[in-house]
């Protein structure tokens, strides 16, 4: 392997995961997130959370150090909050986008901001298809203008973690073609897509701009695919679908630390950036949703078409020295085998499919591995 500076530091890791909350009969989204949250956080606390549509919840781990602390965290969490909606006659469901959709018009959580938002944005609102589902890991502890550095160095990298998460190939019951459909859909909220290059003047000038000419509510509706957080020292990457499978995310997390870690040590020893230009990051994300880690990617430095298992190997060979100073890089290796048999959550919804025809098998098989959690500890 190539040789790249290795980490002084680790950084700490944390994840957020929305899920969606289904009819345990009609496997249809289910607007009964108040309910479930209510019961769970007098276990969890603040760390959960509503989200957008009354069909989604969100949890929230503390910072971790080591992958078995930040495992130990979502298995605790995901375990409460199957047991919350169980109460509530649903599911809890770990898809980037619905199975199956309904008719009826999406409920938003009530809170003035989401109600702006929707009324601003109506188009990337509708019905329950907005029901979109993210996992995003926290590289941290880092202040706002290195984050931003580590954002400009990520960068290029992320259409191969997008393809490695991608989970939501249905749309209404039927097969979107897409490897990530929430993905596409998300598309339609402003700013969503890669983060332009930045440094920390330029960040608070175009924050400013989109708020103030009523792009955006707020700073929080900075959707790019990284961005520093505004209320924790730590950069947010963004672009995952969530997972059913609780060693994905795992993997993800540990794979994105890892290249923070060297990345991080490149930034602050002033090496030069390789430039990248926006349209280019655009076509490798339009890629990777659509194909995920199978066939063709393309390659954002170069613009050429690769066949996308190349560029996980040569993203595996730029994360390893971060890896190595963590002690997952074993762990990585494995993780991403794993991955090659089992395929991509895409993968494992389409067999379920496959076997009758039947989305609601395919909800239930999410259902199942979101449930699948070992115990904390």
């Amino acid at each position: 392997m190539t040789a790249h500076p290795t980490p002084r530091t680790v950084p700490t890791v944390g994840v957020e995961e929305e899920f969606l909350l289904v009819d345990r009969r009609t496997r249809l989204p289910a607007a009964r997130a108040p309910r479930v949250i209510a019961a769970a956080a007098t276990t969890l606390g603040d760390q959960v959370q509503p989200e957008f549509l009354q069909a989604q919840v969100e949890t929230c781990t503390r910072p971790a150090l080591r992958i078995k602390e930040l495992r130990d965290d979502l298995a605790r969490l995901r375990a409460v909050l199957v047991a919350a909606a169980a109460d509530a006659d649903c599911l809890l469901v770990a898809s980037g986008a619905p199975v199956l959709t309904g008719p009826e018009p999406a409920l938003l959580t009530d809170n003035p901001r989401y109600h702006r938002m929707a009324a601003r944005h109506p188009g990337a609102v509708g019905g329950y298809g907005a029901a979109l589902c993210g996992c995003h890991v926290h590289l941290g502890t880092i202040e706002r203008g290195l984050a931003l550095a580590l954002g400009n160095r990520l960068r290029p990298w992320l259409p191969v973690v997008q393809a490695l998460a991608a989970n939501s190939p249905f749309d209404a019951g039927r097969d979107s073609g897409f490897a990530s459909w929430r993905s596409v859909r998300w598309a339609r909220w402003p700013t969503a897509g890669p983060a332009p290059v930045l440094d920390e003047p330029g960040y608070e000038a175009l924050a400013d701009s989109l708020v103030a000419r009523g792009t955006l509510v707020d700073r929080r509706m900075i959707y790019w695919y990284t961005r520093p957080s505004e209320h924790l020292p730590t950069l947010e990457v963004r672009v995952a679908d969530v997972n059913a499978d609780l060693e994905t995310v795992l993997l993800l997390a540990a794979l994105l630390r890892g290249l923070a870690g060297v990345l991080l040590e490149e930034a602050r020893a002033g090496l030069p950036l390789a430039p990248v230009p926006q349209d280019r990051m655009v076509a490798a994300h339009q890629q990777a949703a659509r194909t995920g880690p199978t066939g063709v990617g393309l390659d954002p430095f170069t613009g050429s078409p690769v066949p996308t298992a190349a560029l996980v190997n040569r993203l595996l060979e730029r994360a390893a020295p971060g890896l190595a100073a963590a002690g997952d890089l074993a762990a990585v290796e494995a993780g991403l085998d794993r991955l090659r048999r089992l395929g991509t959550g895409a993968d494992r919804q389409r067999r379920h499919h496959h076997l009758r025809h039947r989305p609601t098998d395919v909800v239930d098989g999410l259902a199942r591995l979101t449930a699948a959690v070992p115990p904390a500890g």
